[in-house]
């Protein structure tokens, strides 16, 4: 009989941790709801105790959402766990996730601590977790790396003291798949209390080996896995969620195991995390890449035709990729649109939010020929990653060439004010970047720029991601239009209203603060 495996997504926590990711409150909201959609069992909404804006955004997670278990990670501290309690107690199934490291390297060198020293303190902090909270998950960081004597006994220890779930990290992502799994049993044969807990895991992909190592760990006794979407994470990532589900599924026969996640939510699950976070999924990315079901070979085409399963293991429906047959355009009516959108997926938008998608549908129809669903899909998420527009982009003019310095000219709107400004630059985009920051009366520090085709054709939707950088913060914007230069100038002031958010939010907290 199939044994059911729990999902537990960090992508708002460990996934947030990946270089040059930063969400604000409402796109950690609009993720946190996806993932509810999606079915994971377990939310890590966040670290609370490394900043306000990370605790507001558990705190809200917690009050809002309420399928999963909300976790919050905490060290093996006092004030930590206080912080990650009063964070997550509002919401239906609270969970501290609290940690301490147990190998020797980071004990000597990171915790500065001994052994000994290093069991007091997790035994203390579970015990105290559990005073508050009636479900604690405990974690030995760097768990692959420590001597296995003493990590049964820090684990045996954890059990004792009340942790519900034992967690075993692959930190640094150096455990091989063998190895990994003969940890798991060896956990298993020699860890007092251990069948009465669940046993997780957690594996960074520093090797290539996160979904490997995980499934290894599943094979030999796991019954939870910690990832993210996209693989999303602190280096090279953690084991992706869509990767891991799909081998289960797709390999039943061999594994029986099973989960509750919604594979059809998978698709845009990824493309939802991939906007918000201007992480961008390459396109030979395993189950969501786009040539994840792409056949160019003849030979594959052939085989194709006469029957899908002999290059395809598992469909593109299966993870909520739908082959429309009717073809949309500007003569397409409303019904044909609500209706594209129902086989998308989007069947929770409001009547306001279809009718607003709408009239971008029509407006971007009047310019190209064919609206495809990818199209929608964008236009779909740049309605969800609105937010208030302090600054919004009124007119602009570019006069470039290749024998020319480029200037533009634009023209702002800023909470009733006009502005106009006009630069130069080091090509189009260079110079309206400029003039965006004279008219506004900034100093943008730019990060980092993008711009990549959603789809094919002379007519194809650009979609431009860009980040900037204030303070240490990351804020990412993105823009999309069938003209290149806007869409990078949309994405721009996208980024810069972020900012101008995150100060007047920042500003309200010190006043209530006083």
């Amino acid at each position: 009989m199939s044994e059911r495996i729990y999902i537990f997504d960090t992508t708002l926590r460990d996934g947030e941790q990946s270089p040059g990711v930063s969400l604000n409150m409402q796109e950690k909201l609009e993720i946190a709801r996806q993932l509810e959609n999606l079915g994971v069992d377990i939310l890590e909404a966040g670290f609370p105790i490394t900043s306000k804006g990370d605790f507001e955004g558990v705190r809200a997670i917690a009050q809002q959402i309420r399928k999963p278990v909300i976790t919050a990670l905490a060290r093996a501290v006092k004030q930590d766990i206080d912080r990650a309690w009063e964070a997550v107690k509002e919401a239906a199934r609270p969970r501290i996730h609290t940690f301490i490291a147990t190998s020797d390297v980071h004990m000597k060198y990171k915790l500065r601590m001994k052994p000994e020293a290093v069991l007091e303190r997790a035994v203390e902090a579970v015990k105290y977790a559990k005073s508050l909270c009636p479900e604690v998950e405990f974690s030995p960081e760097d768990a692959s790396r420590s001597r296995p004597e003493f990590l049964y006994q820090v684990l045996e220890a954890a059990i004792m003291a009340g942790a519900d779930v034992i967690n075993i990290p692959d930190t640094v992502g150096y455990s091989t798949p063998l190895e990994f799994g003969s940890l798991i049993k060896g956990i298993r044969e020699n860890v007092k209390g251990i069948d009465k807990v669940i046993l997780s895991v957690h594996c960074h992909n520093d090797l290539g080996m996160a979904v490997a190592n995980s499934l290894a760990a599943v094979e030999n006794g796991a019954r939870q896995v910690e990832c993210t979407i996209n693989g999303l994470g602190e280096r090279a990532g953690n084991a992706a969620l869509e990767e891991f589900v799909m081998a289960l599924r797709t390999r039943k026969d061999y594994y029986g195991l099973y989960t509750n996640i919604v594979t059809e939510q998978i698709y845009r699950t990824s493309t939802l995390v991939s906007s918000l976070t201007g992480v961008h999924v390459q396109p030979n990315k395993a189950v969501v890449g786009a040539n994840a079901f792409a056949h160019e070979s003849g030979i594959h085409q052939h085989g194709l035709l006469a029957n899908r399963e002999t290059y395809e293991i598992m469909t593109p429906e299966s993870i909520g990729l739908k082959q429309s047959q009717i073809i949309l355009g500007k003569h397409s009516g409303r019904h044909a649109f609500e209706e594209r959108l129902a086989e998308l997926g989007y069947t929770h938008l409001s009547a306001d939010e279809i009718s607003d998608a709408f009239q971008k549908f029509k407006d971007l129809a009047d310019k190209k020929k064919y609206v495809l669903d990818s199209d929608i899909e964008a236009l779909i998420s740049d309605k969800i990653t609105q937010i208030p527009e302090v600054l919004q982009l009124e007119y602009f003019h570019i006069s470039s060439g290749n024998s020319l310095i480029s200037t533009s000219t634009v023209r702002l709107s800023m909470e009733g004010r006009i502005l106009e400004e006009a630069a130069c630059g080091d090509g189009p985009i260079d110079a309206i970047f400029h003039a965006i920051d004279r008219a506004a009366g900034l100093e943008v520090n730019l990060k980092d720029y993008r711009i990549r085709a959603i789809t094919s054709g002379k007519d194809a939707l650009g979609e431009s991601t860009v980040k900037i950088e204030k303070n240490g913060r990351i804020y990412a914007g993105r823009g999309i239009s069938t003209d290149i230069i806007e869409a990078s100038a949309k994405a721009y002031i996208n980024a810069i209203n972020k900012m101008l958010l995150d100060d007047s939010e920042d500003s309200a907290q010190d006043k209530q603060a006083i």
